[in-house]
């Protein structure tokens, strides 16, 4: 793990997506983060260790979803699948299939494996499954704002984790999307799917796949907009939180059925002509329940917990 000093920072951002604003000041206090994403070999020893089983492979019940589809009612999760042409660029059903027996276990499905892909992150995990391996591990899944200090890098109010360019000098320095998306990943950068969490340069605290890769999972509830900045500095939040579970105070998500939490850093399928969210200030609300081929988690220690 790295140890992060804490500090004030500038959090969100004005110049892109409307649920990265206002952004505003925060503090957080000096905490702990894993150097990479949880990867598929941490995750099998957590497993090995317990027998704990993902949501992706228990099969819902129908009692918690009465309006699925039978079929929909087996262990499974979300796998990405390019279309051959892209109809309708705002339905992501063109592009994500539920396959039954996907798993962290079964990346592409049944017949697949992990096997030679043990230091890429872990998928095809839910909100519960990061926070149980956070809690055998004696940590913590990570606070929004805890997350975005520690993805800057000390680059307060840059655009990426490395600075304000994208490919400075023509190098990648993130796993994320290149080419046409959904249809075609050019793989300029070397992976047309998750890489070694390694693979690309560490930020200025010495955190790798920050941005891209996977997104990952934090611990605070999703609300559509950041509270206003302070109008006075001593008023800066300390340490804040998200929003609730059942987002209340969310004007434009009240009242959800299943709770959404804050992803952040993008991840591979981030395309600079569709999702332009491989930067600290981004954000994605998902529901809990939820496990696809491209989120994972990482993990924190509070100094607080250790004394």
């Amino acid at each position: 793990m790295a140890s992060i000093p804490g500090g004030t920072f500038r959090m969100g951002s004005d110049a892109h997506y409307p649920e990265e604003r206002p952004a505003h000041n925060v503090i957080v206090s000096a905490f702990e983060i894993d150097l990479t994403p949880v990867t598929n070999a941490m995750f099998a020893r957590f497993v090995a260790a317990t027998g704990y089983v993902t949501v992706a492979e228990r099969a819902p019940r129908a009692e918690d979803y009465p309006d699925a589809l039978p079929d929909l009612l087996t262990a499974g999760s979300l796998v990405f699948s390019p279309p051959a042409r892209l109809v309708d660029p705002d339905d992501w059903t063109q592009w994500w299939r539920y396959e039954p027996g996907a798993s962290w276990r079964a990346p592409s499905g049944p017949g697949s494996t992990i096997e030679g892909i043990q230091d890429h992150p872990v998928v095809h995990v839910a909100h519960d499954d990061a926070a149980a391996f956070a809690a055998w591990a004696g940590k913590d899944l990570p606070t929004e704002a805890e997350w975005e200090f520690a993805a800057r890098g000390g680059l307060d109010g840059a655009a990426f984790a490395w600075g304000d360019e994208l490919t400075p000098g023509g190098r990648h320095m993130a796993n994320t999307w290149q080419g046409d998306f959904p249809c075609g990943n050019s793989a300029e950068d070397g992976y047309a799917g998750t890489s070694p969490v390694r693979t690309y340069p560490p930020n200025g605290y010495g955190l790798f796949d920050m941005i891209g890769n996977v997104w990952e999972w934090t611990s605070d509830y999703w609300t559509s907009r950041h509270p206003p900045d302070a109008a006075k500095a001593c008023c800066v939040p300390a340490d804040p939180r998200g929003g609730t579970r059942d987002g209340s105070f969310d004007a434009e998500w009240p009242g959800l059925p299943i709770p959404r939490m804050v992803l952040k850093g993008g991840s591979h399928l981030c395309a600079p002509s569709y999702c332009r969210r491989y930067r600290p200030a981004a954000r994605h609300p998902e529901t809990v329940d939820s496990s696809t081929s491209h989120i994972g988690f990482r993990c924190v220690r509070r100094r607080s917990a250790q004394s």
